[in-house]
This record gives structure tokens, sequence and C-alpha cells, in this order.
């Protein structure tokens, strides 16, 4: 799950912000690790929020597992999801069959978060 790209690539990224202390996240680890090596197009992260907090701002993270989607350095989606590979994998091949136009445009947070999460995806999350 190693990022190759940077964040505001044209590449795809599919970052879980998560916490090791949370047992859903520790049993999800897995199952987003097999998403990952079915999707080898796409750019996988798991950031741990506690290990990442200065990165995480004033982002607060209240469910887990939180996604964070983007495509070419902008949001796609950002919330929770339910730790689910059929899940997970719908909601990418949908934000996938919609297009780069349609970006979701207000998500300052979100993008604010991955800006300061850019120097995290590089050194490997």
């Amino acid at each position: 799950m190693n990022p190759t790209a940077a964040p505001a690539s044209t590449q795809w990224w599919v970052i879980c912000l998560c916490a090791e202390w949370c047992g859903v996240c520790r049993e999800w680890r897995e199952v987003y690790g097999q998403l990952a090596a079915a999707h080898p197009d796409l750019h996988f992260a798991w950031v741990d929020v506690e290990d990442e907090a200065q990165a995480m701002g004033d982002v607060d993270i209240e469910t887990f597992p939180t996604m964070l989607v983007a495509q070419s350095g902008h949001p796609r989606f950002f919330g929770p999801v339910q730790p689910s590979l059929p899940q997970l994998s719908r909601l990418l091949a949908s934000l996938r069959a919609e297009g780069p136009a349609s970006a979701v445009k207000d998500m300052p947070q979100a993008s604010a978060l991955l800006a300061r999460l850019g120097p995290v995806l590089l050194a490997g999350g």
C-alpha cells in the first residue's frame, strides 16, 4: 500500500483514516489490503490518525473507518464507510464511472487534509 506518485498527480488515491486502537480498523486493514491488491492501478494508503495528528490538523474523525478518495489532487469522497469490501468496491466503481467532471468542489476540509497528508503519503503512510 505504499504510494508511488504525488497526491496531486492524475492518479487515484484511496486513503483509509483509522486508528490502531480501533478493533474495527485492525480487522478492516487486511480486507483493505485485499482491495488494494485487486486495484493495482490505484494508490492506497493507510493513515493512523493518531500517529499523523499534525497532518490531520483540526479534522476530527468520529467514525472509523473514514475514507478520503481523491483524483488529480481533488477529493471525490470524504466520509465514513462500512468496513465492507463489496461496499467500498462499489463506491470506487461509482466514482470512477462518474469521470473527473464530478469532482466535488465544495470540500475545503478534505482538500486541506489531502494537501497536508501529501508528505505522509509520499513517505509511505
